[in-house]
């Protein structure tokens, strides 16, 4: 990566602010978004309309055509004949709110970018990147909707595989967006060194894993740590398929991953740590403190048989040990 030296007539300062200001939301996003799936919200609404969809129903009339809609899918059928509209419109708050927070997040983005770029002070080299991550998010609205379409019409659960894909697409803007704006703080652009992106690539690999677990709702499959019902390793349910298949659909499996491999990944975080404690310390005890807090909570929600307020808590501190790992790589590549 090129290394440039920020103007002085910019303000890379206030730059950073508002990055750093859309990363929350997007963390607020993902807790949302992980709420919105344990509520088994995500299907209550039916229709994508990125416009006319941010005002909610608000006559009678209105809601009883939703529900009318949401009545034709097959995860009705399957699971909520009989819901009143009053338990509809639980469901339905949280998809709306994930919905609204997205739209929310591209304001937040578009607005701000727009004006500094009027006003000139954008440092050279970084409006292309802007730009670009602004483009990402927009992809993103059309991954969560083609996430979404899968669940309206012969399965009763949106793929397991494409929400993976829309979370990794949000952790991978998150991580993106925290880079830009730490380059932003600094004299220049940091480089990323090999240390730094092999640690955030093992740690991807655990949030896919961690995605999986959510969609398949594989966390059910057991409430013993360390074991699994009395075994170390679980027995597959998917007979006759192969391993690979087994290891990104079958729930056991996956959730047998999702716990052992996060070991990996915590030894990869502690070099990264120590890497980084001369340099800047803080950076050092985010990334201890984070993927701590992370086990306990992972740990505790898998015992609790997932309950709603652990999980969303693991889903908050594992967007939060991202941003610490983040960090802690740029930290390593302010120096490289």
């Amino acid at each position: 990566m090129l290394q440039t030296t920020l103007q002085t007539t910019a303000r890379p300062r206030a730059l950073a602010a508002w990055l750093f200001a859309v990363a929350g939301l997007i963390v607020l996003m993902v807790v949302v978004g992980g709420v919105t799936r344990l509520t088994e919200s995500g299907l209550s609404i039916t229709e994508w309309k990125p416009v006319s969809g941010i005002i909610p129903p608000l006559t009678d009339a209105q809601w009883q055509a939703e529900f009318a809609n949401y009545k034709r899918i097959p995860e009705y059928a399957a699971f909520n004949q009989g819901m009143t509209l009053a338990g509809f419109k639980a469901i339905f708050f949280w998809e709306y709110l994930r919905r609204l927070l997205g739209r929310l997040i591209g304001l937040a983005f578009l607005l701000p970018l727009i004006w500094f770029a009027v006003k000139r002070q954008i440092p050279n080299g970084y409006i292309p990147r802007l730009v670009v991550l602004f483009l990402l998010g927009g992809m993103q609205g059309a991954i969560g909707w083609w996430m979404v379409m899968s669940g309206l019409s012969v399965r009763t659960d949106v793929s397991h595989i494409r929400l993976a894909i829309h979370l990794l697409m949000a952790l991978f803007l998150l991580s993106a967006i925290v880079w830009t704006a730490l380059d932003l703080r600094g004299e220049r652009m940091a480089k990323l060194t090999p240390l730094g992106l092999g640690v955030v690539a093992m740690l991807f690999v655990q949030l896919m894993f961690g995605a999986l677990v959510a969609g398949l709702n594989a966390g059910l499959v057991t409430d013993q740590w360390p074991l699994m019902n009395g075994h170390f390793f679980p027995g597959t349910s998917q007979a006759g398929e192969s391993f690979v298949f087994a290891l990104f659909n079958d729930p056991a499996i996956v959730h047998f991953v999702h716990r052992w491999w996060a070991w990996v990944v915590v030894a990869g975080l502690i070099v990264l740590a120590r890497a980084v404690r001369g340099i800047d310390r803080r950076a050092s005890v985010a990334i201890h403190t984070a993927f701590g807090l992370q086990i306990l909570l992972g740990i505790a929600t898998v015992m609790s048989g997932v309950n709603i307020v652990l999980a969303g808590l693991h889903q908050l501190t594992g967007a939060l040990l991202l941003i610490a790992t983040v960090w802690g790589a740029h930290t390593l590549g302010r120096r490289a």
